[in-house]
C-alpha cells in the first residue's frame, strides 16, 4: 500500500482555510510549504475578484505573493490583521505549536500576535500528543551566539532536559541567517513537559530573540486526515463556549 500523498493533504488543508477568508480582509501570509499552497489557492481567488491585502511573514513569502498578484503591505500599515493563515512543524490538540522550520519564526510570531485570528493548516503527520518530536528552533543574535547556545544548554539541563546539544542551523556551508540577520539553533528537547515554562525560560536568556513555541496564538487548527477529510480543532475555551 502506498503512503499518504502529502501534497494532496496540504492542498486539502489550504483549501479549507480559504473558507475563513472574505472580501475586504487583511491577512497574515505564512511561510513554508503548506502556506505556499494556500498562497497559490488564494491567488486564484484574487484573480477571480476577491479583494484582500496581506502582510508577509518572510521576504520569501512577500516575493511569492507579489509574483502571484496578491496585494501586500507592511504589518505596520495593516495591523491588527483580520486573520493569519500559516502552517506548523508540529501541533497538539490544544493548538500549541512548534514553528520555525522555515527560519521565519520571529516574523511569523509578530504577524500572528497582531492578528484577530490565527488559522493553522497542516497535514496529519504534524499532529502529536505532546510537542517535542520536532527540534525546537530558537532565533539568537549572531553576536555571541555560541555563548548564548551554552546558556540554552544549561537552562535545559536545569529544567530536566538532559543531553540537549543546540545545533547551529547551516545552509550552503554557512550559518543560516534569518531575514533579521540572526542565527537559529535547533534544539531537540524530546517530549516538552511544560511548553509555557520552557518558553519563559528561553525568553529570559539574553541573546535569545525568539523561540518557535507558539502558545495561545492559534484559534483554529485544520488537520488534513485525507485529501477529502479535514479535521477542525479549536482550543478548549472555544469548544466549550
Amino acid at each position: 500500500m502506498s503512503g499518504p500523498d502529502f501534497a494532496a493533504l496540504k492542498r486539502a488543508a489550504a483549501a479549507r482555510a480559504l473558507e475563513f477568508v472574505h472580501d475586504g480582509m487583511t491577512l497574515g501570509l505564512g511561510t513554508g510549504s503548506t502556506a505556499e499552497v494556500f498562497l497559490e489557492l488564494l491567488a486564484a481567488r484574487v484573480r477571480g475578484g476577491l479583494k484582500v491585502i496581506g502582510a508577509a511573514t518572510s521576504e520569501c513569502t512577500a516575493a511569492r505573493a507579489r509574483s502571484l498578484g496578491i496585494p501586500t503591505a507592511s504589518i505596520e500599515e495593516l495591523a491588527p490583521l483580520d486573520i493569519t493563515v500559516d502552517g506548523a512543524d508540529e501541533a497538539d490538540r490544544e493548538l500549541n505549536l512548534i514553528k520555525g522550520g522555515g527560519g521565519a519564526l520571529l516574523r511569523e510570531k509578530i504577524v500572528a500576535s497582531n492578528s484577530r485570528r490565527m488559522v493553522v493548516i497542516a497535514d496529519r503527520s504534524k499532529l502529536v500528543d505532546r510537542l517535542g518530536r520536532f527540534a525546537l528552533p530558537i532565533e539568537v543574535t549572531s553576536f555571541g551566539h555560541t555563548v548564548t547556545a551554552a546558556r540554552i544548554q544549561q537552562m535545559a539541563q536545569d529544567l530536566g532536559y538532559l543531553g540537549l546539544l543546540p545545533a547551529l542551523r547551516i545552509s550552503e556551508g554557512a550559518s543560516f541567517l534569518t531575514d533579521g540577520g540572526n542565527v537559529i539553533y535547533d534544539c531537540s528537547f524530546g517530549t516538552i513537559t511544560d511548553a509555557r515554562a520552557l518558553g519563559r525560560a528561553l525568553k529570559a536568556i539574553t541573546g535569545v530573540v525568539e523561540h518557535g513555541l507558539f502558545i495561545g496564538l492559534a484559534n483554529t487548527l485544520l488537520i488534513a486526515q485525507s485529501s477529502t477529510e479535514v479535521e477542525v480543532l479549536k482550543p478548549v475555551a472555544i469548544r466549550d463556549a
